[in-house]
C-alpha cells in the first residue's frame, strides 16, 4: 500500500505556470494624465441646469438609464448627497425638472 500512495504523489502534476507578465521595456499608456470623460451624473446636472430644464425622457436618452434610475439619482444623489434643490413643473412637453436657484 505504501507503494501506491507514493506513486499517486509522483503522478500528481504541478500547477500550470502563470501567464507571462508584460515585458518591462514595453511602455504602458499613462491613463492618469488623461482627462476623465464626462460622467452620467455630470450629464444629468448639466441637463437640469439648462434654462429650460429637462424631462425624464430627455435625461434617459442622454444617459442610457431607465426612468426609475434617473428619479433615484435625483432624489438620492443630487438632493440628499450633493444638496441640490430640484424643482419640477408641468408644461406642454411633460414634467420638467430643473435645479432651483
Amino acid at each position: 500500500m505504501k507503494q501506491s500512495k507514493q506513486s499517486k504523489k509522483e503522478v500528481k502534476r504541478s500547477k500550470p505556470t502563470h501567464k507571462r507578465h508584460a515585458e518591462p521595456d514595453k511602455k504602458i499608456p499613462d491613463t492618469k494624465s488623461k482627462m476623465r470623460g464626462e460622467s452620467k451624473q455630470t450629464t444629468l446636472i448639466k441637463l437640469l441646469a439648462r434654462p429650460g430644464g429637462a424631462t425624464i425622457d430627455e435625461m434617459a436618452k442622454a444617459t442610457g438609464w431607465q426612468r426609475h434610475s434617473i428619479r433615484g439619482m435625483m432624489s438620492g444623489v443630487l438632493k440628499k448627497r450633493l444638496g441640490l434643490s430640484i424643482a419640477s413643473e408641468k408644461e406642454e412637453r411633460g414634467r420638467i425638472y430643473h435645479i432651483a436657484a
